[in-house]
């Protein structure tokens, strides 16, 4: 870091972070419970299973005072022998939209409080009474080169199929090429549980209307100002990448208004890997929005 220097337009880009733990159990576990609170955002697979319902958890906070945790009863998910445990971090608000120091306007009150960090702990109990205890620590592997190449409240999520790793959430994978996960320090709030209920999907809900004020310039109408995302089907060559910007309000000539967005960019971005169907979501970023506009879709 350089002291002294102010940016004022700044896009900060950071790839999400991908970590895993292979583990063996003995027998079937009775029960087995899971803690964890992932920062800023967090996806929690077991065995290559997706863990709950929850979006763009956990609940944000001024994280120097409180960290919120999440509890999972996974004992279904566990299965006698070798196991895994797979998460991915998103920037959420941990890791700031925008560089800190910016002296007047909305983005000045935005606080910054580091890279994303996790902290995780798996009790599993056996019905002879003992119990096995897996904590996040230096044995797990980790990477940022997977593909969430950025994701940003503020400016989209950007996936590059390209970069998928399958299995990498199941035992056996091959991470010798991942990096150690080291101890860093807490951001120093209290960790506590979370009472409030997670955020979820309510509703999935269509486009109304689909139009081309340009050739090559789609314009999708959900009928309604929300807040969510898009989700895509797609089918193109490798490398072909298609583009999703939101807005609330067209212009008269069909073409999205952003002059109410100043600075946020707005866009979530596929890049294809050329395999027949692909489907995709984003993970760690939401928008407000009525209208989208997709650009090089195959």
């Amino acid at each position: 870091m350089v002291e002294g220097h102010v940016f004022h337009r700044s896009h900060r880009r950071l790839a999400a972070r991908y970590f895993r733990k292979e583990f063996t159990t003995d027998k079937k576990p009775e029960k087995a419970t899971l803690y964890i609170s992932g920062l800023g955002l967090y996806k929690l697979f077991i065995n290559g299973q997706k863990i709950g319902e929850q979006e763009l958890s956990p609940t944000p906070t001024d994280y120097t005072k409180s960290v919120k945790y999440n509890t999972f009863d996974i004992t279904d998910a566990i299965k006698e022998g070798p196991n895994a445990i797979g998460t991915i971090l998103g920037n959420g608000r941990f890791y700031s939209m925008r560089p800190p120091g910016i002296p007047h306007g909305p983005l000045a009150e935005i606080k910054h409080f580091g890279y994303p960090k996790m902290i995780l702990q798996l009790e599993i109990d056996y019905p002879d009474g003992n119990k096995q205890v897996i904590t996040s620590n230096d044995t797990w592997k980790v990477t940022a080169d997977g593909p969430i190449i950025a994701n940003n409240e503020f400016d989209g999520e950007e996936y590059d199929a390209r970069k998928e790793m399958p299995g990498w959430n199941k035992t056996g994978f091959d991470d010798h090429t991942w990096l150690q996960a080291e101890s860093v320090q807490p951001p120093g709030g209290k960790l506590e549980s979370q009472l409030n209920p997670n955020i979820r999907v309510m509703e999935t809900i269509r486009p109304v209307n689909i139009s081309e004020p340009e050739k090559g310039t789609y314009i999708l109408d959900m009928g309604q100002n929300m807040v969510g995302w898009v989700s895509m089907k797609v089918k193109g060559k490798k490398g072909e990448q298609v583009s999703l910007r939101f807005a609330e309000v067209l212009k008269e000539d069909g073409l999205l208004y952003m002059d109410n967005i100043r600075g946020a960019i707005v866009t979530d971005t596929y890049t294809l890997k050329g395999t027949g169907e692909e489907s995709w979501e984003p993970s760690f970023v939401y928008h407000g929005f009525r209208y989208v506009e997709i650009k090089g879709f195959p």
